[in-house]
């Protein structure tokens, strides 16, 4: 016989709410234990999830410190400059990269590195994209809107290349009363019955011997904007180019070797050697005005000699297809130790030494900790560059002064130095060879301290040549000695036009529109260091 448990009706309503609040205090601590184990499991997810962002700030503020050290520490000057820029290219992304996700890891942007936004430029078009509301009436009330002002923010976009056709339209007109025909004559153009532009040929020039891009892959970047030009196209209207700006070059040879100072240096190019089924090595030599306008022109010369020099400078007795009738130099002439441009000094030309590259020699001794003494030259030779740097922006005399009373005594010291440590030194050492390359130099070193026109070194050609470097790996070869010259002709208009503060397109563009009606006596005023914009 069972005994069935009494319904809660029949219990007493005292007993009723005693049940009663014993199932609410068990549900409360089910929903409590529940939030717990809630609790505890969203602590222990924040706890590795913190750890790990530790982990990942501290891993990350590492790479960025070693990255820094890269980009911001000391250089090594045997490192090509144009793999320096590309290196540093690199590194510039990945620290941007690293910083924006420390700046979400931290919820903070860095306060080591605020950015640094400047504005963007203002004769850029503005496109108004406006962000209205759906509706005019206020969601909360109903009540209509009333505007108060507005919030800007500016972003940059582009698109690729656009292309265009220019339709050359010449209306014909005839006179009823006695038939004559009126009709303009067509404009003439660089290329004659070519389709291409000044704007297009001066972008295809740019492009490769400004921006380093060769012709295939100028074709394929057209492609993508769906035109279809033949590499022989592009190649055509790059030669044919070239050859109308050579006057050019012959005039701006003519006014640089009127400057009483010439910086001058070579590097190499590759030359293709059809019957050898290879390249054979060519050479790019770079002159460079010391004084008045900035000048800069290439030669390309098949080989090293220094005959090419000579020639160029008007010292050989043949004359210079480039610039024949150009009065000779005369001046004073600032090149390294190279000998084949010995000859030139005994024809009336001065020598003026570098001392970047003397520098060189002692820095490179100095980073392989191959001499202790290599200090002690570069800090005479730093000292004499903190003296050029406070004769910057005096006038020729005033230059002169300064380096008689200032560095004179800084060079007979060092000089001294010279004599003192050559005694003791190790004869086949590397500092032994340093100081007498210096020793050799040293008349020549020592030329700029008597005329305040000279340059301490070499380094603006060496600037002028490093494009080259980026160049010469783009282009792959020069396919004759013709192409060679074409290029370094196209080369020395855009250095030039980059040293006179010019953007290179807008200037190649009005000389190729200009060029075909322009008088030859008048060819000056389209020298960059002369150009003016055309109204």
């Amino acid at each position: 016989m069972s005994i069935d448990a009494p319904a809660t009706d029949d219990l007493p309503a005292q007993l009723r709410a005693a049940l009663a609040a014993v199932a609410e205090r068990d549900a409360v601590i089910a929903r409590r234990d529940a939030l717990l184990a809630l609790r505890d499991a969203q602590i222990a997810e924040m706890t590795t999830i913190g750890a790990y962002r530790e982990a990942r700030i501290k891993a990350l503020e590492s790479q960025l410190a070693a990255m820094n050290r890269q980009r911001f520490g000391r250089r090594s000057e045997q490192m090509d400059p144009a793999q320096r820029l590309l290196f540093e290219e690199t590194l510039d992304e990945d620290i941007a990269a690293i910083e924006n996700e420390l700046a979400s890891l931290r919820s903070t942007p860095s306060p080591r590195r605020p950015p640094k936004r400047l504005p963007l430029p203002e004769h850029l078009p503005r496109v108004e994209v406006r962000h209205e509301p759906e509706a005019c009436t206020c969601e909360s009330c109903g009540g209509a809107l009333v505007a108060m002002g507005e919030d800007v923010t500016e972003r940059l976009d582009c698109k690729p290349a656009e292309f265009w056709v220019e339709r050359h339209i010449y209306p014909k007109y005839a006179c009823r009363a006695c038939e004559t025909i009126t009709v303009e004559p067509s404009v003439p153009s660089v290329i004659e019955r070519g389709r291409a532009a000044p704007g297009l040929l001066a972008h295809v020039l740019i492009s490769k011997y400004a921006d380093h891009l060769p012709l295939y892959r100028q074709q394929q970047i057209y492609q993508r904007s769906g035109i279809d030009l033949a590499r022989s196209t592009l190649a055509d209207w790059t030669g044919a180019a070239g050859v109308a700006l050579m006057p050019l070059v012959a005039a701006m040879k003519a006014a640089l070797l009127q400057q009483p100072v010439i910086h001058a240096d070579e590097t190499p190019v590759a030359l293709l050697d059809p019957g050898a089924g290879k390249t054979a090595r060519a050479y790019l030599f770079a002159y460079t005005a010391a004084n008045g306008p900035p000048i800069t022109i290439f030669d390309f010369c098949t080989s090293r000699s220094g005959e090419h020099a000579q020639r160029f400078l008007g010292v050989a007795a043949h004359a210079d297809a480039t610039g024949a009738g150009a009065a000779a130099f005369r001046g004073s002439l600032v090149v390294d130790d190279y000998s084949g441009y010995k000859a030139l000094f005994a024809g009336g030309i001065t020598e003026v030494g570098c001392w970047a590259h003397v520098r060189r020699l002692y820095f490179e001794l100095h980073a392989a900790q191959a001499s202790t003494q290599a200090e002690h030259a570069l800090r005479f030779i730093a000292e004499l560059y903190r003296i050029e740097t406070e004769a910057k922006g005096l006038d020729p005399p005033a230059r002169q002064a300064l380096r008689h009373h200032k560095a004179r005594p800084v060079l007979d010291e060092f000089q001294r130095w010279i004599v003192d440590v050559s005694s003791r030194v190790l004869p086949n050492s590397g500092l032994a060879k340093a100081l007498a390359h210096t020793r050799k130099r040293w008349p020549a070193l020592v030329r700029y301290i008597d005329d305040g026109l000279l340059p301490i070194d070499n380094n603006p050609v060496e600037r002028a040549i490093r494009p080259v470097a980026v160049g010469r790996k783009n282009w792959l070869f020069a396919g004759s000695k013709a192409a060679g010259e074409r290029a370094a002709a196209i080369m020395s208009l855009i250095a030039t036009a980059k040293q006179n503060g010019h953007e290179p397109y807008a200037y190649l563009k009005d000389v190729l529109t200009r060029l075909p009606t322009h008088p030859y006596r008048r060819i000056a005023e389209l020298l960059p260091h002369r150009w003016q914009l055309a109204g």
